[in-house]
């Protein structure tokens, strides 16, 4: 995040006109949709908690949290499952981690998103600031969000190809095209955006 000018070396600020006051004041347009993410995210804080509390009262024995467990995740098998086995709980740890990242999916939006489009939130030397947030700007939120969608499609991809006995064999390859679509648009984007980075350095330290 780049640091801002003391006032007095910026010089007295002007008053906008109406019109570009009203067109700049819309960007608090999009207060709702970051609280609206904010309680998204309650929601995913919930959800975890919920199979997280399934899968330890069956590993305790519980049938009923086992066979919610099963529903949930979409696990069939040929025979009763009357335990834990370790491929249910690859695949119930997998969707717990699914939730985590794309938790923070949201935590990049929403902080990066409000920081970049909205209005700053003065954390420089806050301890907790976010190592990310010094740098953020609309083209490093792009590349970032495109490094966790596909984190998050290799999560489900993992969970598809552990439990591949239930899935057709179309859904698994259409889920790895779209996979590696996901990762050639993340490095057509950082490559965009490194392509841009160097003009913009250039055009700052012209040749001699």
């Amino acid at each position: 995040m780049a640091s801002r000018l003391p006032q007095e070396t910026q010089g007295p600020l002007r008053p906008l006109r109406p019109l570009p006051r009203l067109i700049f004041a819309s960007r608090w347009l999009q207060m709702p949709l970051y609280l609206g993410l904010i309680a998204a995210q309650a929601v995913y804080v919930y959800h975890f908690w919920v199979e997280l509390l399934h899968l330890l009262e069956a590993a305790f024995g519980n049938q009923t949290a086992l066979q919610q467990l099963v529903t949930a995740i979409g696990y069939r098998s040929d025979y009763q499952i009357t335990a834990l086995n370790e491929t249910l709980i690859m695949l119930v740890v997998l969707a717990l981690i699914d939730v985590v990242m794309i938790s923070n999916l949201l935590i990049m939006v929403i902080v990066g998103g409000y920081e970049t489009f909205v209005s700053r939130m003065d954390l420089e030397g806050h301890p907790d600031q976010p190592e990310w947030l010094d740098h953020v700007n609309a083209s490093v939120l792009k590349v970032k969000l495109g490094t966790a969608i596909i984190g998050i499609s290799s999560i489900h991809l993992l969970k598809s190809f552990i439990n591949a006995a239930n899935y057709d064999e179309k859904v698994l390859m259409w889920q790895t095209l779209i996979h590696i679509t996901f990762l050639l648009s993340a490095l057509a984007i950082a490559y965009t955006d490194k392509i841009l980075n160097q003009s913009h350095a250039a055009g700052q330290h012209p040749a001699r």
